[in-house]
């Protein structure tokens, strides 16, 4: 009985998690743009694309778009400091997706971070760039206005993140600028975890 009940507990989380997986969101190619570079997002998750109405902020509904494969793309061709803000995708219902935070930059340098939570015990690499150079420049690394180390190549990669590692970072460039703050979320893996200790008790 407990067992039966234990397992129907861990398979509705399971389907939670897929659920959440699959849900209605936007994602933007990049969090951190220089001014008069494009942004691309698109909208996913909904059975019928018909649904959407498309990507917008609080100034209106970005233009251009086009659908694909039952996914919404939109870009903003040239951005410029007033596109910076939250954008999320819409349904002609007035349902909202998930918001992101998207910075647009007149400086030179900019924070290349992951524009999705990153699962604990992966690998990522947060890159510092600059505006007028595609070379690697040496580079500081913050996170939450604290420095954690500087690198030579300009990036830096956590090997295993875990929760600790989520925060607001930003990279400087000596006598180049630094850039604005991003977050990097993690998501936990605890219902693989209770999955895998399900599998084991069956």
């Amino acid at each position: 009985m407990c067992v039966s009940l234990w397992r129907n507990l861990i398979l509705t989380l399971i389907l939670c998690l897929s659920l959440s997986d699959a849900a209605f969101h936007i994602v933007p190619d990049r969090l951190q743009v220089f001014e008069y570079e494009s942004v691309y997002f698109h909208c996913e998750g909904l059975e019928d694309s018909a649904q959407l109405r498309g990507i917008r902020n609080t100034e209106g509904f970005v233009s251009t778009c086009e659908e694909r494969m039952s996914v919404l793309f939109c870009i903003i061709l040239r951005a410029y400091g007033e596109d910076a803000g939250q954008y999320w995708c819409e349904t002609k219902g007035g349902d909202r997706s998930n918001s992101v935070n998207i910075t647009i930059t007149a400086g030179s340098v900019i924070l290349e971070s992951p524009v999705v939570p990153v699962m604990e015990g992966n690998k990522v690499t947060l890159r510092c760039r600059n505006k007028t150079t595609s070379s690697h420049l040496p580079a500081d690394f913050y996170k939450d206005d604290l420095f954690i180390r500087s690198s030579s190549t300009g990036e830096m990669t956590i090997h295993s993140v875990s929760k600790s590692d989520e925060g607001l970072y930003k990279c400087r460039i000596s006598d180049v600028g630094e850039s604005a703050e991003s977050w990097l979320a993690v998501r936990g893996k605890t219902l693989h975890h209770l999955k895998l200790k399900l599998d084991e008790n069956i």
